[in-house]
Formats: C-alpha cells, structure tokens, sequence
C-alpha cells in the first residue's frame, strides 16, 4: 500500500511558508510589463523609428481605432527561440501587436508589427499572435486591418517563421469573400510577407516610407546587374501606377490610416450582412440637370466620367479604388440614396475609354469584391471596344477581358447598368449588359449600342459597292448614315428588349435609387458546385 505522506512545511506545496505579493503589486507588475512592451526595445528605438519618418505601432493604432477601444491580445508573449544570442533577447510582445477595437463604433481587428522589435520580423510566437487574432476575426465576424512594417521572416528561427508565413496565407484565403480583409504598408514588406496583402482585398500605402517587393535591390543587382532603388523597385509610385498591387496611395500616414476608418464605414462586417446605411439629407429623386451638359453628344468627344458619378451619388461623394492604374476605367465605392455601391465606369479622358488588359484586371476585380459583400453595381457605359493591338492580344487581352466577363456572370447582387453613349462590340457586352444577367439597363438618347462604329461598320458591309461607286467618298458617307439609322439609334436595343427605358440623363439619379431600392430584396440562387475555374 502506498503511503502519502503530509509535505514538509518548506516545501513549494506550503502556500504559507512566505508572505505572497499583495493583489495590487501583482497588477502593478502586469502593468509595468505592458507598458515596457509598448516601449519596444526602449526610448531609442522609438526615436529611431521616429527619425524614419514612421509612426510607431501603438501610434498607428490610436490612429486607426476609436480612441479608449483597442483590447490587446497576448501582449506579454515571448519567443522561446534558442541560438544566434535569441535566448538573450526575448521582449514582451515579440515585435507585434494584435487585438480588436471600435471603428465608427463597430468591431475591428488587427495585427500591427512594431518595427523597434526585432525589425518587425516575423518569427513563431510573433506569427500565432497573428493566427490568434485572424482566427478571432473570422469567427467573430470582423473585418481585420494588417499594419505592415516588417523586416520578413527571422532569419534566425529558420523554416518555423517561413511556416508562420504558410498560416497568415491559409488564413487570408480562408477568410477571402468573408469577412474584409485590409493591408496597410507602412514601411518595408518584401519576400513571401508582400504575399499576404496581395490575398486581401485592399491594399494602402504611404509615398516615401512604404516598400513591398519579393527581391530586394541587392538581390535584383546581383542577379540582373541592374541597380535601383527600393522606391524604384517597390514603392507606393510604383505599385499605384505601374504593378496595380497598390489599391490608394496617400502622403502621410495619420491621411491613410483616416481614409482606412473611411473604407470600413462602407463595407460591411462580413459577407453575411449588408453595408451599413448612412443617413442622407440628398434627396434620391434630385434631378441632375448638369448632366445634360457635362456629357459630349458626339461620340468621339472627350469627357472626365468622375463628374458623371459626382451628380448621382449622394453629396457628390465617391471612394475611388486604383485611381492610378488603368485609368481608363473607374471602379469606385459610394453612397446612392444612404446605401453603399460599386460603381464600374468607363473612363472617355483616359484612352477614349477603351478597355484592355489592365481595365478588364482591376474591374473584374472590384466586381468579384463587391459581389462578395453583398455591395449593388452601378456600371455606367461609354466604351468604344476593346483595345486592338498585337501587344495586347499576344499579351492575353483574351484571357484577361474573359476575367471581368467571368466575374460580371457570376454576381449575385443586383446589377444596373446605364449607357451613355457608344457601347460597341464584345465590350458592350462584357460592360453588364442585360445578355449576361444585370438586373436592369438603361441608356440616355445619346445611346449607340452596335458590333462596331458606323464607320468600320460600313467599310465592311458595303466594301464592295463603295469601291464599285463613281464617288466612293459619297457612297461611304452615305452607306454609314444608312447603318446609323437602320442599326445604331437610340432605341434599337430598347425596341428589342436589351434596354430595360430610355431615360432622361437628369432623371439618372432618381432611376438608380429607385431601381437599387427594388433590388434590395434579390434573391439569386447559385449551381450546386464546388467553385467554378474563372480565366487566369
């Protein structure tokens, strides 16, 4: 039989052998570690990061939540890494913070790196904080904000920060169509960490301080020998203009990290609620009468679009989304009558409006983010076909223009779409067209909706009489008014059921809020499938 036997009165199991600390100085030690973890590595790092032009991570958010909100998670974590002096270097907190707060009064996430940790490096305890708070987004129901400014995986914890990284990825994806999921740079994101903002849904970036690439400058020389800078190689510029992995793009990070609180406030929580309403004194049936003019009646004049979508949204408000790349097309976030919408326009003052590979990427886009929040399309049409060209069509403009065709058929959410002048072509019918499944379409008087201008029309159905003709010139000109009045007025397609009205452009306002407000209510079912394979 087994004896136990009563513990000595000095040993650990004695609670009475020494005075315990006092409540207070417990929570007064849990204090002080916190606000050492909030310190970084001390006063200097802080002033260093300072001296970057970079606000620290609990300065960024302060900025980003409503103030007296933000609950830290895991705020006395540490790494238990050995080797290479880590054993010796162990911070509360371990070079990120994580947790949730208020934005306009509703439930955020986020995960912020401290740069003055470790260079904001990525290692195992650093990224299950990460995992933790994403994993509390999703099942919360939340949209999560990632504040990048990261040095890349640590290079001393090897293969178990690069399987950190695996997670974040696996998480981003899980959580795709979701909940929203928002990347900020705010200073360098390069290797396999620039793959996680490129899996969420909007990306921002700040000029002079923001930089994400997958090779950095020493590498690119050693490899190509060609020398450039970080701000060439991947700077907010460069992302914003050139590689469209930059969705805004602003001076300063107190204007960025505003404009992130903005972007929320339109989105809604996740893809089981609709985004919230805002209450408007912009009455839904005010007529636009500017409309009138601001639009060119000739088909080839010029025109900024943005003053089109100033007049009918609410107060003249919008959120434009890559409003440096691919310019000829505008996908654009606003209020129509208190209520969020996608609006998808051609732009006629960048490339007469035309679409090509990079239009047909960013709108395809925005349209399948949209779809997936539960967020109406408004697409307004002047599109005068798709860009021809060797360039383009070696390049893939057939699989690329398939993508926003692709993510156009498989919308749910109701879809209205208005044209305003020339609709020519596959492009008509990759702009929402009624063929595809919008909901409702409408055109203004100045409508020309065919397979082609009138011109080109005519040199190919009547290239044999005009070159039989004594005067091909006249023959030509009136061959083209001939397909301008059998095939090309205003209510031909109206005539046929592909033009739901033709309607006064003052009343454009008026008919879109009415319409959405009809459609608020759509139910669409989906196959039975798995996923469908969209075009790559």
């Amino acid at each position: 039989m087994t004896v136990i036997q009563d513990a000595p009165s000095n040993s650990v199991g004695d609670n009475s052998a020494a005075p315990r600390p006092d409540l207070r100085s417990l929570v007064d030690q849990a204090a002080g570690l916190k606000s050492a973890a909030r310190e970084g590595m001390g006063p200097r790092s802080t002033e260093q990061q300072h001296a970057r032009g970079k606000l620290t991570a609990p300065e960024r958010l302060e900025l980003l939540f409503d103030a007296g909100t933000f609950q830290e998670v895991e705020p006395l974590r540490r790494h238990r890494s050995t080797g290479f002096g880590l054993e010796h270097r162990r911070p509360s907190g371990d070079g990120v913070i994580t947790g949730w707060g208020q934005v306009h009064g509703r439930t955020v996430f986020a995960y912020a790196h401290d740069f003055r940790v470790f260079g904001g490096s990525l290692g195992e305890a650093h990224a299950q904080k990460i995992h933790k708070v994403m994993d509390l987004a999703l099942s919360s129901g939340a949209p999560l904000v990632g504040l990048s400014d990261g040095a890349g995986a640590r290079i001393q914890e090897g293969v178990t920060a690069l399987a950190g990284y695996g997670g974040i990825f696996r998480r981003n994806v899980r959580a795709s169509g979701v909940i929203p999921q928002i990347s900020v740079i705010l200073g360098p994101c390069a290797g396999g960490a620039t793959y996680s903002p490129a899996l969420t849904d909007f990306v921002f970036m700040v000029r002079d301080i923001s930089q994400m690439y997958i090779t950095g400058p020493d590498v690119v020389q050693a490899v190509t020998n060609e020398r450039v800078t970080h701000e060439q190689l991947g700077g907010a510029e460069v992302h914003a203009t050139v590689s469209g992995a930059a969705g805004f793009v602003y001076d300063d990070e107190a204007e960025c990290l505003e404009e992130v609180r903005h972007l929320l406030s339109l989105l809604p929580a996740n893809n089981r609620e609709l985004p919230p309403e805002a209450p408007t004194d912009d009455p839904a049936d005010r007529r636009c009468e500017s409309l009138l003019s601001l639009v060119p009646h000739h088909a080839n004049q010029s025109y900024d679009m943005r003053a089109v979508i100033r007049e009918i949204v609410d107060d003249e408000d919008f959120f434009e989304v890559h409003a440096q790349w691919a310019t000829n097309i505008i996908c654009a976030l606003a209020r129509l009558d208190g209520h969020t919408v996608g609006i998808v326009a051609n732009q006629p003052a960048s490339q007469a409006g035309v679409l090509d590979i990079h239009a047909s990427e960013k709108a395809a886009r925005f349209v399948q983010t949209c779809d997936a929040f539960s967020i109406p399309l408004v697409t307004l049409v002047d599109v005068p076909g798709f860009l021809p060209g060797t360039d383009q069509e070696h390049r893939g403009i057939i699989r690329h223009g398939a993508k926003l065709l692709y993510a156009y058929c498989d919308a749910t959410v109701p879809r209205v779409q208005v044209i305003l002048r020339k609709a020519y072509g596959g492009a008509y019918i990759v702009m929402d067209s009624r063929s595809i499944g919008a909901d409702l379409s409408f055109a203004w008087p100045t409508n020309e909706i065919a397979v082609m201008g009138a011109e080109g029309a005519a040199n190919i159905v009547f290239r044999r009489e005009i070159a039989a003709a004594p005067d091909p010139a006249a023959a030509r000109e009136q061959r083209i008014k001939e397909y301008q009045q059998e095939l090309m007025h205003p209510y031909y397609a109206a005539e046929r059921g592909l033009v739901d009205d033709v309607i006064d452009p003052a009343e454009t306002r008026a008919v879109l809020a009415s319409s959405l407000a009809m459609l608020r209510t759509k139910d669409a079912p989906v196959p039975a499938r798995k996923h469908g394979n969209p075009p790559t």
